[in-house]
């Protein structure tokens, strides 16, 4: 069953590199966290989406709320995205697409490739609680950057 708004938000852990795993059952129930999910790694939407927010993470930063990338590439390529980026905030490995599958945001089949995270971003608040769902089933659509700010104001 899919993870929606007004649901209360799975925790989870996941590698951000090889050796190296953030822990995410110590952020939700008690910080405001985003979750955006993304297809690929080094995609050139995906990028976009990552360099867009790094680009306004001032904004970001001062929402209060921790961002999480997540995509199903291994911990070798979402620690090789985030370096080349330079992105300010984790990028997480779900290679065995537990977390994908628990927030109901696989593609079946997305050009061939099965099982890769549909692009979506999740806001949590302090309490545990999803405030915001949005998933595209269109791997080419941008996140709702405004509509996810105005969930964590």
């Amino acid at each position: 069953m899919a993870i929606r708004k007004g649901d209360k938000a799975a925790s989870f852990a996941l590698p951000a590199k090889p050796g190296e795993v953030v822990d995410l059952n110590q952020s939700i129930g008690s910080d405001k966290v985003v979750l955006l999910f993304f297809p690929l790694a080094f995609s050139p939407v995906c990028t976009t989406e990552m360099c867009m927010m790094r680009d306004s993470w001032k904004e970001w930063e001062a929402l209060n709320a921790k961002v999480y990338g997540i995509s199903v590439d291994s911990p070798f390529v979402t620690d090789k995205f985030r370096d080349a980026e330079r992105l300010p905030f984790p990028v997480l490995s779900d290679f065995n697409k537990d977390v994908s599958r628990t927030y109901g945001v696989l593609h079946e089949d997305l050009m061939g490739l099965k099982g890769v995270s549909k692009r979506s971003a999740f806001v949590i608040g302090s309490d545990g609680t999803v405030l915001y769902d949005w998933v595209s089933d269109d791997p080419g659509q941008q996140v709702k950057f405004e509509e996810i700010k105005s969930a964590l104001a």
